[in-house]
Order: structure tokens, then sequence, then C-alpha cells
């Protein structure tokens, strides 16, 4: 027998009992950046190597260990983008998005990372991505993580999640840290494990977000980047937590809050949850004003924040699939004519009542089968369409989910009892 070809590992299908949870998030989403005035932008998956090496930084894992880089046939190193932002901010530098002008962006779709796949962790993972240019005041860093919230919470997930909140001020602050900080791990390098000694001197921020339980005393005691920190980068800061206040949005600043991403600065933010185990972040964003000029164009500030597809996916669980994927209605056909005018109905009725989703019933089989299948979609009303009715024009409803009498009804008339579960 052939042997069957397996998906890559890592790489996932979404089948549709899952699929309704994935379309419930992408559909908010998009509804809530037409609310706050952000267009969408649409990027290519692959982009030229160089491009996430001068962005990301050539020492991080991302780009040393994590990325899908391969020559293509014109000798060309390009890469499955890892991450959306550096995309974003290429396709605005090329197109002349940001010349004396603001931008308020999103996107969505898939990132590739070659890492050890886990729950919530995959090669081939969806992000939702935000990005803001050309505001330079906190107010637009406490515009995004409102927006962030407010998706949480349309998502119904507020109460499973909390805010953190840090600055890594400017590249000279951070310089003057990082030579300290680099001094305080070298003189206790025999407590530090293997990944931080490996990136004592490539990137050792990121040793201070290390979950290793035996080094959380040391990181602890660390120096700290907010002692570093000059009077416009601390009043930038101060700036967006007077927002927030302002706004009643409750946060913890965590002085531990780092990127592995060379191009952050100042404002960065997270939206952590306890119950997705060791893949606690669903959503992360910050600051990123010196990228742009990283990659070409003229200095522009910049900030944005990126969701975890799988993650929010993960947090859902317990939402029902089937709920959110049930139609308005099923349309049940007994008799020859029925099933031939059935198909004709369903169409009349999805033109006359915008958004309803109605599911024809299509292969026959008794009423009394049907009624049974009617029932397994979840859908809130039966329609049942036999030949008696078609002579007479009239259609049959039985509330599935509630408690109307079932009743028989001029077709010309099932709208307003349909018009009722949208």
């Amino acid at each position: 027998m052939t042997k069957t070809v397996q998906a890559i590992r890592g790489m996932n299908d979404i089948l549709p009992a899952d699929t309704p949870r994935w379309q419930f998030v992408e559909d908010v989403f998009r509804r809530l950046m037409h609310a706050y005035g952000y267009g969408e932008i649409r990027l290519p998956l692959v982009e030229k190597t160089e491009l996430f090496k001068r962005s990301i930084g050539e020492v991080t894992d991302i780009v040393e260990k994590e990325m899908y880089t391969f020559d293509d046939r014109n000798g060309d190193s390009i890469t499955l983008r890892p991450e959306g932002t550096a995309g974003c901010v290429r396709a605005c530098i090329e197109n002349g998005l940001l010349y004396n002008q603001t931008q308020r962006l999103w996107y969505v779709g898939p990132m590739f990372r070659h890492e050890r796949p886990q729950k919530g962790r995959y090669r081939q993972f969806h992000q939702l991505g935000v990005e803001a240019f050309g505001f330079a005041g906190p107010d637009v860093d406490a515009e995004l993580i409102m927006l962030s919230a407010r998706l949480l919470k349309a998502l119904g997930l507020a109460e499973h999640v909390r805010l953190e909140l840090n600055t890594l001020g400017n590249s000279e602050e951070r310089q003057a840290h990082k030579k300290d900080l680099v001094q305080y791990f070298e003189a206790h390098e025999a407590e530090l494990d293997a990944d931080s000694q490996r990136r004592l001197h490539s990137n050792p921020l990121r040793i201070l977000d290390s979950k290793n339980p035996q080094m959380q005393d040391l990181v602890e005691a660390a120096p700290k980047l907010f002692d570093y920190l000059g009077q416009e980068s601390k009043g930038h800061f101060d700036g967006l937590c007077a927002y927030l206040e302002s706004a009643k949005l409750a946060y913890t600043v965590n002085h531990r809050l780092v990127r592995g991403l060379d191009y952050y600065s100042k404002t960065v933010f997270e939206w952590v949850t306890d119950k997705l185990g060791a893949q606690g972040t669903v959503c992360a964003g910050g600051r990123f004003d010196v990228l742009i000029e990283h990659l070409g164009g003229k200095p522009t500030f910049a900030v944005g924040f990126a969701v975890g597809l799988e993650r929010i996916v993960a947090l859902l669980d317990e939402m029902s699939a089937s709920e959110l994927a049930a139609p308005h209605a099923y349309l049940i056909v007994a008799g020859e004519q029925a099933e031939q005018q059935g198909l004709a109905l369903a169409e009349q009725l999805r033109d006359r009542i915008q958004g309803l989703h109605v599911l024809l019933h299509c292969g026959g089989g008794s009423i009394k089968s049907q009624m049974k299948k009617a029932d397994k979609s979840g859908a809130r009303f039966a329609l049942i369409l036999g030949d008696d009715e078609v002579q007479q024009q009239t259609i049959s409803v039985k509330d599935l989910r509630g408690e109307l009498p079932q009743q028989t009804v001029p077709q010309a008339e099932i709208d307003s009892i349909l018009a009722s579960c949208i």
C-alpha cells in the first residue's frame, strides 16, 4: 500500500470543527480595526533574508536558529517571514507611505519559525498585527493598549489575562545598562544556565526574561534598566501610565519585561495569562522608533503589537465551536417537489434576510433522520418543506432551541421569524 504523506511537523491543519473559533476572533478583530480607523495591509510571506537580519538582529535566536531560509533559483537568499513588523515597515518605505504622513495599519496571517513544537507554539503560527507610524507621544501607545484590551474583552477573555508594562528607554540608555548588566552576570557566570551563558555577550537583556526557577533570585538582583533612564524616556513612560490610569485600565509594571528583538525602544507591553502554561503571552507590543531608519527610511516614530491566534484560540477552547458555527435555520425537504423547490427557497431567504445562515439538507432521507441532523447542526430553527407545503406556498417552522410552538406559515411571512435570531 502506498505510504501516506504527513504534514510537516509543527505545521498543523485547522479542521472544520476548529475554524469557527478562528473566524470568530478574526471577525471581531476586523470590526475593531475599522472602528479605530486602522487600514489593512497585505504582505508577502517571503522576504529577502537581509530584511530580517537587519531588523531582528543577526545574533538573535530567530536569525541564528529559527528562520526558514533558502536560496531561490536566482541564488538569492529568501526567508519565510518569522514576524510581521519588518515586512510592514519595508512595504511602507518602498511604497512611500511614511513620507510626511501618519499611518495606522493592521495585517493578519501566518509566520514561520523552526523551533520545538509545543502547545501554543508551532512552526507555522498565525498573528494579528497592528502598527502605527508617525506618532511621537505616549497617547498612541495608550490607544494601542486600550485597543488590545477591547479586543480581549470582546472575545470574552478579559478576566483571564493581565497587562504588564515596562520601558526599554533609548539605545544609549540601554547600552549603559547593558555594560553593567554584563559585568554583573560575568561575576555570577557559574550560576547561569546554558541558555543564559550563550546570551551573556550577544543579548544579555534576554537573561532577565529567564523562566529558570533556579535563576530567579540572581535575575531579580540584577541592575534594572529603569535606573538608567533619562528625563525624556521617564516622561514618556509616566505619560503612558497616566493615560491608562485615566482610562481605569489596570496594569502592572514588570521591570523584567524585555524584548529579544533589537528594534524595540521605550514602551513594551504584554497581555499574559496563567491558563496556557509556559506559553502565557497572548499579545505583545511596544515602540520601535529606530527600525524605519535602520531599514533605509527617514526617522519615523512607530509602535505596534501582535496577537498570537493559536494562543487566543486555545483560551477559547471552552467556547462551543458548534455554537459559533451553527446556522440560523436548517431547511428540511421531503418529497420530489420539495427537493426541487428547496434550493430556490434557501437562496431566496439568504437574499431577503441579510446575514442569515441557512443550511439546506442534501442527500435525501426521512423527515425523522433530517430532523436529527437539524438538531445536531445547532440551528435555532428547523424549516420543514414537504410537497403539501410546496402546493400551498407554506412552510413549517420548529423552534429547536426555544419554546415557540411549531407552526405553519406562508413562505412570504417566514422572514420576521428568522430575522429574530440574527
